[in-house]
């Protein structure tokens, strides 16, 4: 399965928010393998310009998905400003998740997050309607 996560910077530097979030997941031993970077897609027609750069993951059947929540919760709550990362699963169901909404939040809210985000990663692989709330 195939999810797609973009980051959107505000007004700061969003593709060295992308770049700063892939070296991030690279350094995870659990993501590495399966972390890719994607050139940015071509805008369509009539928009401003391009789509900032994707980060890929290849996950199989029973892949990492709590690794992958945990590590775009926690790499949110250590960035200056206000960022944004939306994942995106195969389906077209986005997960958007908001610096402004996890940097103050405890251990154990870190963590309801974290397993939130990857429940509705693990619901779109059976087929479910995800609900990351």
């Amino acid at each position: 399965m195939r999810v797609t996560l973009a980051v959107d910077a505000g007004s700061g530097d969003g593709v060295g928010a992308a770049d700063d979030l892939y070296r991030w997941l690279r350094q995870d031993p659990e993501l590495r393998a399966f972390v890719r970077r994607e050139a940015p897609a071509a805008p369509p027609g009539g928009a401003m310009g391009a789509l900032g750069e994707l980060i890929s993951l290849l996950l199989a059947p029973g892949g990492p998905t709590a690794a992958v929540g945990a590590a775009v919760v926690v790499w949110l709550q250590n960035r200056r400003g206000n960022q944004t990362v939306t994942i995106t699963l195969p389906d077209g169901t986005q997960v958007v998740v908001s610096s402004e909404k996890v940097r103050g939040l405890t251990a154990e809210g870190t963590s309801e997050l974290a397993e939130k985000v990857a429940e509705a990663i693990r619901q779109e692989r059976a087929g479910r309607t995800p609900e990351a709330g």
